[in-house]
């Protein structure tokens, strides 16, 4: 073992030597352990490699003639305090939380616990176990790739273009039948010709990959049969998920990765990571010793009590995220180690944003959410991160971490508000129209008062979490029982609506009425101001059968069904004609908030809202809680927001009516000097079909729980 140095952490391959360095100040002793496959055993043969050099906390050395490809692990052994916050067991194999890819699969036994478990699961957290954890857990890889990027550039498409859609990896290509068998499932199914094609004829321009990084599975779901299919208990920040890998889990995963995204940036798509830094696959006190814990339990991990050291309190973690354990981004290593991950991804990886899982619990100092914390203001100032797209889930599991609207630039957010409104006009649960017009034109109430624009509000309808579309409109209650959790998981507030029969039914009028629900909930997102989000299938018609809480159904539950039969016809072309609108006209994704009055002198104002009976909403009008119907008007004559060279901007004008009551309405069409006449661009109202002729002053019929886009010709 020669010296190395202390930077950079990880395993780091050189033609001569390889370089390792783990961080553990608290450690006594640290090797770096070496498998290899044994031609006369099913386990692996293990060198140990004693590393003798410790700089500020972090154990380095170098080993001549290590080949790429390497399987590796750390061992650490210090004290044994569980009280106090240390948890040093030199017979755990730990993953280097830096390695770039793991190789082999986590099992859930006995002896990957650093404490006691009895083989009944008894947890004895003050003894020290001493079985070995090798055979049973999977080991990082030392990656030295050369891939070639080919001179690609960043996308860096602007955000109030942009169309995210939300997908899983596996579940997007498993029962893809025009994909490659060996492919469906993987990387590179989802860089695959037929999923760029689709994407791009949707009217996609981003992915939003649900968890990558490498993750395993909780114990209690292992228990059970079932496996953590979301991904969201992640245990390796820079190691692509190996068994999304077509092509092997000895480091053929990163080229795969990097491929799939090259794919599909040639399609004009960009790539964004769901990422969990907010806590790790370690779990509670009882869970397993698998990286974090083993190396510096004290420095990753939030306390209840600042120093467990004391010894006024025992050791007890503070979690906030609803799994066992929080990651103290307050802390130096744990921020450096989130930091170090997000650049790599970026500079190494090419992805091109990040949507941060439940990032109230990361914006915290001490135990207080803050804004000016090391975390946001760290990234914020990183010249590399700052320029990526930065996605917040504003909230965690506590009760001071709903945070919607607050988060600083340049960070824009999942919206809730948007999906809870909309959700319940379109089932005619609404207060009257107030909310649903704020959220139309893109929550200023939310994001203008910090200077942010209408695009800091990512819209969505449904996401990963909670029910599909077609269940939305589909289901009353949640139906979870395939989790093994006696319908207890799962949120009980769907604010959904079954149009009169739970579940699937043959029903011809309810199933249209179902179909237009759900066309009518997503047309309105692809058409309000800010930043759609589609979940995967949803314009499909996919659905889960009711479960609003799949995380754990890696099967059909949770796979996408391309089978023609299966498909939502109405709800895929009313998806890709309203983004394809939204694309071409500008009007309807503008950067600018709007004002209510003109752009130019004598000019129409850029936003109106309109009654049905043709004049301009007035106070009253806003305060009638009966009132479920509304015209926007939007004027593109000229936008309020300039041309790449200061220019005046002009585009058409539209006017969209939105009917959330269970009843048809006569509504009137306004008559002035800024609408004449136009065309039905968009409908689901069967009775005013598109390219429909409407001249000012006409009274149109919008039928039930429908709504129609006209452009002002």
């Amino acid at each position: 073992m020669w010296p190395g140095r202390a930077w950079p952490l990880g395993a780091t391959w050189g033609e001569e030597s390889t370089n390792f360095a783990v961080y553990a100040p608290e450690a006594t002793a640290l090797w770096v352990c070496l498998f290899e496959d044994s031609p006369s055993s099913e386990e692996p043969v293990e060198t140990r490699h004693e590393l003798t050099e410790q700089t500020l906390g972090i154990w380095h050395g170098a080993l001549p003639g290590v080949p790429r490809a390497q399987r590796y692990g750390f061992r650490a052994d210090g004290p044994w305090d569980p009280d106090a916050g240390l948890r040093f067991n030199p017979a755990k194999l730990l993953l280097d939380p830096y390695a770039l890819a793991v190789s082999g699969e986590f099992q859930t036994e006995p002896a990957v616990f650093g404490h006691v478990r009895t083989d009944d699961g008894q947890d004895l957290l003050e003894e020290r176990d001493g079985r070995d954890s090798a055979p049973y857990v999977a080991k990082g890889v030392v990656v030295h790739d050369e891939f070639d990027w080919g001179g690609e550039l960043p996308m860096q498409r602007r955000w109030r273009d942009t169309v995210i859609y939300e997908l899983h990896v596996k579940g997007f290509t498993k029962l893809h039948d025009r994909i490659p068998e060996e492919l469906r499932g993987t990387y590179a199914g989802l860089g695959h010709h037929v999923v760029t094609d689709y994407l791009h004829d949707l009217g996609v321009t981003a992915v939003e990959l649900l968890p990558i990084h490498e993750f395993v599975s909780e114990p209690h779901l292992a228990a059970h049969g079932l496996t953590n299919y979301w991904g969201y208990n992640s245990l390796g920040y820079f190691a692509p998920h190996s068994a999304y890998s077509s092509s092997g889990d000895r480091g053929q995963q990163v080229s795969e990765f990097k491929q799939m995204v090259k794919n599909l940036h040639a399609a004009g798509i960009e790539v964004i990571l769901d990422v969990v830094y907010n806590h790790t696959a370690e779990a509670g006190a009882d869970g397993p010793t698998l990286s974090f814990r083993g190396l510096d339990d004290l420095g990753y991990y939030q306390r209840v009590h600042p120093d467990p050291r004391d010894r006024k309190q025992p050791d007890t973690y503070w979690d906030i995220t609803g799994c066992g354990n929080t990651v103290d981004a307050d802390h130096p290593a744990a921020l450096r180690l989130i930091l170090d991950s997000l650049r790599y991804w970026v500079t190494e990886m090419h992805v091109d944003g990040f949507r941060f899982d439940l990032v109230s619990a990361l914006a915290r100092t001490g135990h207080e959410v803050d804004m000016s914390c090391h975390f946001l203001t760290t990234i914020g100032q990183d010249p590399v991160l700052r320029h990526v797209k930065l996605i917040a889930e504003p909230w965690d599991t506590s009760m001071d971490g709903y945070r919607v609207g607050e988060f600083p630039p340049p960070w824009v957010e999942w919206n809730d508000q948007y999906r809870d409104t909309m959700r319940d006009f379109w089932r005619s649960s609404t207060d009257g129209v107030r909310n649903v017009a704020t959220r139309l034109a893109g929550s200023s109430d939310l994001y203008l008062d910090d200077g942010r624009s209408p695009y800091a509000s990512i819209n969505f309808i449904t996401a990963h979490d909670g029910f599909t579309l077609r269940d939305l409109v589909s289901y009353d209650r949640k139906h979870n029982e395939a989790n093994g959790e006696k319908n207890r998981d799962g949120t009980d507030n769907n604010r959904s609506w079954n149009c009169g029969v739970e579940g699937e039914t043959d029903d011809p009028e309810i199933i249209a009425l179902r179909h237009r629900q759900a066309a009518n909930l997503i047309a309105t997102l692809c058409l309000s101001n800010g930043v759609p989000m589609i979940t995967a299938g949803d314009e499909r018609g996919r659905t889960q059968g009711g479960n609003n809480n799949p995380y754990s159904q890696d099967n059909e539950v949770s796979w996408i069904d391309w089978a023609p039969d299966d498909a939502w016809l109405g709800t895929f072309d009313i998806t890709r004609v309203a983004l394809q609108i939204r694309r071409e006209h500008p009007a309807l994704r503008q950067r600018h908030w709007f004002e209510g009055r003109p752009t130019i002198v004598g000019g129409p104002k850029d936003l109106a809202w309109i009654h049905p009976s043709g004049r301009e909403m007035t106070g009253d009008d806003w305060q009638d809680s009966g009132l479920h119907v509304v015209g926007m008007f939007v004027s593109g004559d000229p936008l309020r927001s300039p041309g790449p060279r200061g220019e005046q901007q002009r585009d058409s004008s539209f006017l969209l009516w939105l009917n959330g009551s269970p009843s048809d309405c006569k509504i009137t069409c306004p008559s002035n000097e800024w609408v004449q006449k136009g065309t039905v661009a968009l409908s689901t109202d069967f009775g005013n079909p598109i390219g429909t002729l409407v001249s000012a002053g006409d009274t149109l019929t919008l039928a039930a729980r429908s709504l129609v886009l006209l452009e002002q010709v």
